[in-house]
């Protein structure tokens, strides 16, 4: 009688067990057969083994077996040390005295956050419901102030700055508009731009782009003080992308601190809440952004390809307001510091102002 063959202990490279449908595929047999179960198709396989050794042929097909699993096992580990190593450059002043910057910044914001919560936890006057109630009924009276034409090319994205002056669009490369006016251009990814933001700061820009990096930019020089890879006290920064994965990196020291799995289709937009542990993401499904009100986080925008932007309750997530008025995909929103104004911007070239007050 034939020995049974060891193919079922086989194992490849890097420590993972062959499955039946891998060897029966090198054997350029169907791998699953109508209506056939795990434990019948093992033994069709043992059963064509068995054949094959009868045969003699099995000790030939075995030596070939080896030599692509071993030729496989070099590729893969040569793939491995090209990506294994982390490489650093030495960055340029401005971006230590950027990070210093930040450092002093977020470290005050960040104290300042608890201390609100902590008062607002042990106050017992604190009405937490009737402010969240004051703050959706003033989203509720959202109204078209004013509809600009951005450019002859659909706009992708627009961020407005701290202090509600400034409003950052862009096309090819980056621009920066006050009031209409074109006052910078920031230069120097190698793909089309996905998303801009301010640094709370205010001097400073973030820009993420399809070149798989993002930026960071010093607004009054036009410097670019960081560049780095990737896949609300302002020491965070959260990315996203066509990978359907979040990251977050530290500000302060440029390392990537944590990756947010759940999405099964590309993300598009990602959001910080004021109270610091919320984030919250937005897919590519008909969300194309979404961002939570700067003060307190008492509702969310969402910009959709729809052709609106819709307001959401933080509370509940429930509607609580649409935003009709372009007449193509709504592609980016943004939230003003003191919530009175919300921009949106579309492929149909516009920029839309909505004012509550």
């Amino acid at each position: 009688m034939a020995a049974r063959p060891d193919f079922f202990g086989r194992s490849c490279g890097c420590g993972q067990q062959f499955k039946p449908y891998t060897l029966l595929r090198w054997l350029g047999e169907p791998i699953l057969l109508f209506g056939e179960r795990e434990m019948e198709r093992r033994e069709r396989l043992r059963m064509i083994m068995v054949k094959l050794d009868s045969e003699g042929q099995l000790q030939k097909l075995m030596e070939s077996y080896d030599e692509e699993e071993a030729a496989i096992s070099a590729k893969a580990d040569d793939i491995e040390e090209e990506i294994e190593y982390l490489f650093y450059t030495k960055g340029p002043k401005e971006l230590l005295d950027a990070r210093i910057d930040i450092a002093k910044y977020s470290t005050v914001k960040a104290t300042a956050r608890l201390e609100r919560a902590r008062r607002k936890r042990d106050d017992p006057d604190e009405d937490m419901d009737a402010e969240i109630d004051w703050a959706l009924r003033q989203a509720g009276n959202l109204v078209l102030d004013c509809s600009e034409n951005g450019d002859d090319r659909p706009l992708p994205g627009c961020s407005f700055s701290r202090d509600g002056k400034l409003l950052a669009t862009w096309f090819a490369s980056d621009s920066l508009f006050s009031c209409g006016s074109l006052l910078k251009t920031f230069e120097g990814h190698l793909d089309r731009l996905a998303r801009i933001a301010f640094h709370p700061l205010g001097k400073y820009l973030g820009t993420t782009s399809f070149d798989k990096t993002w930026r960071l930019w010093d607004i009054d020089s036009g410097l670019e003080l960081l560049l780095q890879e990737c896949h609300q006290d302002g020491s965070l920064v959260a990315s996203c992308g066509l990978d359907a994965l979040a990251c977050v990196c530290d500000l302060r020291t440029g390392r990537s601190i944590l990756a947010l799995e759940g999405h099964v289709k590309p993300v598009l937009g990602v959001s910080f809440s004021p109270n610091g542990y919320h984030l919250a993401t937005a897919h590519s499904n008909l969300i194309s952004q979404v961002k939570f009100e700067p003060q307190e986080g008492h509702y969310l925008v969402t910009a959709s390809y729809d052709m609106t932007a819709k307001v959401w309750s933080g509370r509940d997530f429930m509607p609580v307001k649409s935003l009709p008025g372009h007449e193509a995909k709504v592609t980016a929103s943004d939230i003003s510091q003191d919530g009175r104004y919300i921009a949106t911007v579309s492929h149909d070239q516009t920029i839309n102002l909505w004012d509550c007050w």
